[in-house]
């Protein structure tokens, strides 16, 4: 197939090559790993995180001969860096003797990876193209479990040269980075039309085990390529299978069958290729794999904050259903490889050609890699779910945890199908009668409740976000029908005891939130959060014509903004004010935690006091956000989050003590989670004050960029993705309470704050602000996305471009000024120049 030139927004020296591992597949499928030197690792399609797992063989091999030359055959890989050199009995690296490339270079601009192998010795120049088909707003094409790797060959000698690119994996099938069981496992060759491959099955597996399940390696065929395969490795010993497999290589190019008894047989599939002097060829690889029988996270309380437990209870994969047989997806894929790679390309260029700084679009796209991550899943039943993120073996803390994942709204924004699903469980399943939201989804879903527990900003975060989706979407059945829980949810907080219970738009009560404590009393964490779901629910109500429900949101809101400003904010920045709770005072049911908070409720530890907090302002951010408006006094807003950059941010932590996780070491830069003047910290507060991480500093870097202090917010950004360059740790995997975490999607906010368009359903409406680049910029719905690129002042006021789904619209404001649309919508592919002289609405 002819492919497009793919955009690249990071390039990763031979220095910066080892800790890479973008992962590849679907939405809810797993992953496998592509490696910063062309490896393959981190195979986590069985149904559990797999980190360090891979087959025991998985690799590919090129073999080049030039015309009257002896043949050469090398690795598909860079060198291996020196930490793979010393173990026990040698380099512990699989395929570590296997010769390599010389030089090695990794670009990328997620989901694109391409690693550029050369050598002066070898003939041949190899980019190994690794990517899956990801297109903004589109959960059907961006949810298939395939990893495409395609090898572009290119002659740079001056005589013809044979080659040959082999794949070679063990048949995986029952292994899983955690089972490692084996049940008759057989590779067996098929082909079809362009298609030539081999499927791994294990059919005698025990029923419904996690990696139970089919894998198949397919090569695309174009006409001018020559396939040979092996379905077994011979079995020999003293490695003599890898030496009888690199002779037959290196023989003549082509594989020749083997048989074998071994209990994991190695297939391996070739395509020789014919290049003239300067030519370059493609070899395309496709992976593909169907694992059904995901297993539901163990749901109750069984204490401490590392809920990663696993069930008997069999969930399923949704993904499994609609893709059940690994061969069928392959030659379903082939015919529509090229459109799905340009709509993947078109997506991604979306992004990196608009004009926010580099380091913005760098993590806002590579953290989109969670979606596809392991964290994500969407079962048989047709729902999707989150972990907070995975550790290396199984999920870290269970349950689509509402104070985490409300800090992304990437979700809303790009792909609207999983977001409402998030509010179906969130609003219909886990809020009881009373309004208590269980923060963590219990699985199977009749135990979505088993938690019984409410976070004060989780709750308060999912009406910010059903707000949001209702303006994107405007799907006036699903708001009538979410609206009931989300209006409960909210009234929660004014039950007896509870967080709110006097009515005056303060959180005065025990409020349980994502720092896994409870703090007790007024707080600019907890009291945005509440004003931004005032003002939500306020405008929701007026939807569905509650206007007596929605006055009173208005009343409290207007008090509470008041009161924080009075009384909370100190000069610098908004406080903490600790209230405890008397002897014989009422707490609400459902409010603590039976081990992680203050175990004396009359003079509580683990509190934030007065310090000054990363996301203090974490509701202003998200009111931003979504378009809700300031909630709090702009002039205290934009104090407050200077006096975080400039008493959190800090250059160097050589010298920093931190009795906790370290998420930044050494001279590394980053914001710290929480500062107290001399004297004013508490003896114990709140466990992660000493903590680096990702996703709040997103937040606050965010909430600078809202309030026009673009440089301050810059730095935080570039420090953060400075962090994760590479050498020290994976670009495609922000850690925090486990990898790939949920939170550090909020790196898009960044990114949407920047490009500044927001988008009305309910009015069909499109909205340009004032940017700080006038270049182009990105918008999107959550089922549409594209750009506006301004025009010259002769030419057009811009051109506004859908390149993926649907835009109805009934009018473009830009610089306040709104200009009609005369069509109903833009489809997907077209554009509206719009004329200088364009009549106001």
């Amino acid at each position: 197939m002819t492919a497009p030139d793919w955009p690249v927004l990071r390039s990763y020296d031979a220095d910066h090559l080892d800790r890479i591992s973008l992962p590849l597949g679907g939405i809810g499928t797993g992953t496998v790993g592509l490696g910063g030197r062309g490896d393959l690792r981190d195979f986590e399609i069985g149904n559990r995180p797999a980190k360090g797992f891979q087959p025991g063989t998985a690799f590919f091999a090129v073999r080049a001969q030039a015309d009257g030359q002896a043949p050469q055959a090398l690795a598909v890989e860079g060198p291996l860096p020196t930490s793979a050199y010393e173990g026990a009995f040698g380099s512990p690296t699989p395929h570590h003797g296997l010769p390599r490339f010389r030089r090695c270079r990794f670009d990328a601009a997620y989901p694109l990876g391409q690693v550029r192998l050369s050598d002066d010795d070898f003939p041949l120049e190899v980019v190994l193209q690794g990517f899956n088909p990801f297109v903004l707003t589109d959960v059907a094409t961006s949810s298939l479990p395939v990893a495409v790797l395609r090898h572009r060959l290119t002659n740079r000698s001056s005589l013809p040269v044979r080659a040959t690119v082999a794949a070679s994996m063990s048949n995986v099938v029952g292994a899983n980075g955690t089972e490692a069981a084996t049940g008759r496992n057989t590779n067996e060759l098929r082909t079809a039309d362009g298609l030539a491959g081999i499927v791994m099955t294990a059919p005698d597996l025990p029923a419904r085990s996690e990696a139970a399940g089919s894998v198949a390696i397919a090569l695309v065929l174009d006409g001018a390529t020559t396939p040979s395969h092996r379905t077994a490795w011979a079995d020999l010993s003293w490695g003599g299978g890898l030496l009888d497999f690199w002779d037959d290589l290196l023989q003549d190019g082509r594989l020749d069958e083997r048989t074998g008894a071994a209990d994991r047989p190695v297939a391996s599939l070739a395509s020789e290729v014919l290049l003239a002097p300067g030519e370059t060829r493609d070899v395309t690889f496709l992976l593909t794999w169907c694992f059904p029988h995901r297993r539901a996270w163990r749901s109750e309380d069984h204490g401490g904050i590392d809920q990663g437990e696993y069930s008997d209870e069999v969930v399923g994969n949704a993904y499994a259903l609609a893709h059940p047989d690994p061969w069928r997806t392959a030659v379903d894929l082939v015919p529509r490889l090229a459109d799905l790679e340009a709509a993947t390309v078109a997506s991604v260029r979306a992004v990196v050609e608009t004009d926010a700084p580099t380091e913005v679009r760098e993590a806002a796209l590579f953290n989109l890699s969670t979606l596809r991550s392991p964290t994500v899943f969407q079962t048989a039943e047709g729902e999707y779910y989150g972990w907070e993120g995975v550790g290396d073996r199984q999920g870290s803390c269970y349950g689509t945890c509402t104070h985490v994942w409300g800090y992304e709204f990437a979700t809303s924004l790009l792909f609207a199908d999983v977001a409402r699903s998030f509010r179906r469980t969130q609003f219909l399943r886990c809020t009881d009668e009373r309004g208590l939201m269980s923060f963590r989804t219990g699985l199977p879903a009749e135990k979505s409740q088993s938690w019984r527990l409410a976070a004060a900003d989780g709750q308060m975060a999912c009406v910010v976000h059903l707000y949001l989706d209702w303006m994107l979407g405007g799907d006036r059945a699903l708001l009538e029908e979410l609206w009931p829980g989300a209006r409960r949810a909210l009234e929660f907080c004014w039950v007896e005891g509870g967080w709110d219970a006097d009515r005056d738009g303060v959180m005065e009560g025990v409020q349980h939130n994502t720092m896994d404590v409870e703090y007790y009393g007024p707080n600019p964490q907890m009291g945005s959060w509440y004003l931004a779901a005032l003002c939500a629910a306020e405008e929701l109500a007026r939807v569905v014509g509650e206007e007596d429900f929605a006055d009173e949101c208005r009343r409290l809101f207007t008090s509470g903004s008041r009161w924080l400003d009075e009384h909370l904010f100190n000069g610098d920045y908004y406080r903490h004010e600790v209230r405890p709770v008397p002897a014989g005072g009422t707490i609400a049911e459902g409010l603590r935690h039976r081990s992680m908070g203050s175990s004396d409720t009359e003079d509580p530890d683990l509190q934030l006091a007065d310090g000054c907090l990363v996301d203090q302002l974490v509701g202003q951010y998200a009111a931003d956000v979504v378009g809700l408006g300031p909630l709090l006094d702009p002039g205290h807003v934009a104090t407050a989050l200077a006096a975080v950059h400039r008493r959190n941010f800090r250059h160097g932590f050589t010298h920093h003590a931190n009795h906790m996780r370290s998420f930044v070491l050494g001279e590394e830069s980053g914001v710290l989670m929480c500062t107290y003047d001399p004297g004013r910290r508490p003896t114990r507060p709140f466990p992660y004050f000493t903590e680096v991480m990702t996703g709040f500093e997103y937040t606050a870097a965010t909430g600078l960029l809202q309030v026009g202090a673009v440089e301050e917010g810059l730095e935080i950004v570039r420090a953060v993705r400075d962090r994760y360059d590479g050498a020290r740790r994976n670009p495609f995997d922000e850690a925090e309470c486990g990898r790939h975490y949920a939170r550090a999607m909020a790196s898009w906010s960044a990114f949407a704050a920047w490009n500044d368009i927001r988008y009305s359903a309910p009015t069909a409406t499109l909205t340009v602000g004032d940017r700080p680049g006038r270049g182009r910029s990105f918008w999107s719905t959550g089922a549409a996305f594209g750009t506006w690129e301004p025009g010259g002042a002769d030419t057009s006021l811009g051109t506004l471009t859908v390149v993926h789904g649907e835009l109805p619209l009934d009018r473009l404001v830009v610089d306040g000024i709104a200009y009609p649309y005369e069509g109903v919508s833009l489809g997907g592919g077209s554009a509206w120049t719009v004329p200088p002289a364009a009549a106001r609405a």
